[in-house]
């Protein structure tokens, strides 16, 4: 089974007007990016994987102007990003594993999530700090944490860099996520993106805890990287601790899959050591369900 661990709700159930167009040029370095997405849209992209998770960001106060800037996804209604896309996932359940998303410094998030998980029937968290603008290591994220591995609900973290100001980077370094895996040993944890541009870390913390894994999501187009996040986890032994995740609609898993399966191609003709073939095809073709208590 080809799961997609990563990506987003759509902005739009219906096709796209013209005038609400989104169009990104930050995202990816090759092209910009189309942040606008109707249901149709996505279902096309997500044709070559079996299922996908799917999530938005929760975004209050202060954050908002950040996240908007950082997330660019501006929804054609005023709708809860969480009944957004608990609707979309029941209308494809046999796809979609919708996620919730929710911001630890609101007032009654542990409410808010015990209602995701158990009327809306989502079945994970997404979280980004950075475009939040939450400390992950205070103690209201710690509040959500022990919610999510009470109920066993597993967290996809934005892990790494961002191009937008209001981001602060300290929240979305990957070793922030070593702490929280140490106070919460059994929270299943993505982190998001290999953690670019910081992969030594994201592996040294993947490599750590048995229930922290990460995506290859945001690698292909970044070459050279992409090589090099793929070397050093072939060095420490923690291949089998990357998912596959598109970052739809940034990527597609068509677009990523392809990608990573080229990832040697940099090093053709060259005596530079190559990623192991059988492993990449692995990543694609991982139980992540299973991994993640989703199964």
């Amino acid at each position: 089974m080809i799961v997609d661990v990563h990506t987003h709700t759509p902005t739009h159930r219906t096709p796209v007007p013209a005038s609400e167009r989104q169009p990104n040029a930050l995202w990816r370095p090759d092209r910009v990016v189309e942040a606008a997405v109707s249901w149709d849209d996505y279902l096309a992209a997500m044709e070559p994987v079996d299922r996908a998770c799917v999530f938005g960001i929760r975004l209050i106060d202060g954050a908002e102007a950040a996240g908007r800037e950082g997330t660019g996804f501006r929804y054609d209604d005023e709708t809860d990003v969480n009944s957004r896309t608990a609707a979309f996932a029941r209308a494809y359940p046999d796809k979609l594993i919708g996620f919730m998303s929710v911001h630890p410094d609101e007032d009654g998030v542990v409410e808010e999530i015990e209602r995701c998980a158990q009327d809306l029937g989502l079945r994970g968290i997404k979280l980004g700090p950075n475009y939040q603008d939450f400390d992950p290591l205070g103690e209201p994220a710690f509040s959500v944490f022990e919610t999510a591995q009470r109920l066993g609900l597993p967290i996809v973290f934005h892990q790494g860099t961002s191009p937008m100001r209001t981001a602060p980077l300290r929240y979305a370094h990957p070793l922030v996520m070593d702490e929280v895996a140490i106070a919460f040993p059994e929270l299943r944890i993505v982190m998001a993106h290999l953690g670019h541009p910081w992969h030594a870390d994201t592996i040294a913390v993947i490599r750590k805890h048995p229930h922290v894994y990460a995506d290859v999501s945001a690698q292909f187009y970044r070459p050279w990287s992409q090589y090099g996040g793929l070397r050093l986890a072939t060095e420490w032994n923690v291949l089998d601790k990357l998912l596959l995740g598109s970052d739809y609609p940034v990527t597609t898993p068509r677009e990523t899959i392809d990608g990573l399966l080229a990832v040697n191609r940099v090093v053709e003709g060259t005596g530079l050591p190559r990623v192991p073939e059988e492993a990449l095809h692995r990543i694609v073709e991982r139980d992540t369900l299973t991994l993640l208590g989703l199964g």
